[in-house]
């Protein structure tokens, strides 16, 4: 209890307004109708999608489209996100270029670009950590559909998850998607598969299986029991055996936020030696970077 000779001597608090500048983006709000695209927008993604299947470039839909496809979510976006492997990047590039737009390999373990008018197409060949990596099969399971009038395909739903597993940075966070794909196929979901593209990285399956559960509760059927009890039964066992050796993964979820661990408190860079162990990448120097 404040006494009288304090009670007037409280410190003054300053509450700042932040106005959002006219520039900033909105947050996207989740939503069934359909973005009204751009003309220039759509002439643009359906001339990509044509010249990928004219010039038989493997290669499968991500993004807003597979998210839609999967869960009927719409979410405007200026990017089209194509999913291929690393190897046939180079041809793709080289007829995105043909057909004038700048291009550039941002990173080689997981991204090219091309732009043109003001959008964007990704390049996509993996995760940036570098643990989950894009191949012909990510193509061949893709789930048949028309994107914009294009016959193509969209990633399948155990793909969709496996790439959004590891987009949990300060500035974004999939893990709506995530649920949402759980939600939308009612769990009808290959979880070996998804199990099998992360390996070793199991528990930020269950981690996402602990999310969807929170959110849905009257919806629990839609995991499995078999998977419940196989990934409980596997932290079961390490709870059980702590590891003293086992590495700290902070950065390979984020580098950022987990810097500290990793440069001050000398914890080791894994995301750094999982990077550098990334067999297929997409080759250096097939490609200016754009001006």
């Amino acid at each position: 209890m404040l006494s009288g000779k304090n009670r007037n001597t409280l410190p003054s608090f300053h509450i700042k307004v932040v106005v959002p500048k006219p520039e900033d983006k909105p947050l996207p709000i989740s939503s069934s109708t359909p973005p009204n695209f751009p003309e220039q927008q759509r002439r643009l993604f359906t001339e990509v999608l044509e010249l990928m299947n004219r010039h038989g470039i493997p290669y499968v839909v991500s993004g807003a489209f597979a998210l839609q496809y999967h869960t009927g979510i719409w979410r405007n976006t200026k990017d089209l996100d194509l999913f291929l492997a690393a190897e046939d990047v180079p041809r793709a590039l080289e007829q995105l270029q043909t057909a004038g737009f700048e291009t550039e390999v941002c990173d080689p373990v997981w991204l090219a670009k091309a732009h043109r008018e003001g959008y964007f197409v990704d390049l996509i060949t993996g995760m940036s950590n570098a643990v989950i990596t894009v191949n012909s099969e990510w193509i061949e399971r893709g789930s048949p559909a028309n994107v914009l009038g294009v016959p193509s395909r969209v990633l399948g739903p155990e793909e969709l998850i496996a790439s959004k597993l590891f987009v949990t940075f300060r500035e974004r966070f999939d893990g709506a998607d995530i649920v949402h794909v759980i939600h939308g196929t009612r769990g009808r979901l290959d979880w070996d598969r998804l199990l099998a593209l992360v390996g070793d990285h199991w528990q930020i399956v269950l981690w996402a299986m602990m999310l969807f559960h929170y959110i849905y509760p009257a919806h629990s059927d839609h995991i499995p029991r078999r998977v419940w009890d196989d990934l409980l039964g596997r932290l079961r066992a390490e709870l059980d055996n702590p590891n003293p050796r086992a590495h700290f993964r902070g950065s390979l979820i984020d580098e950022n936020m987990f810097a500290i661990d990793v440069h001050e408190w000398g914890l080791a860079n894994l995301i750094e030696k999982q990077r550098g162990k990334r067999e297929f990448k997409i080759p250096e120097g097939t490609q200016e970077p754009a001006a």
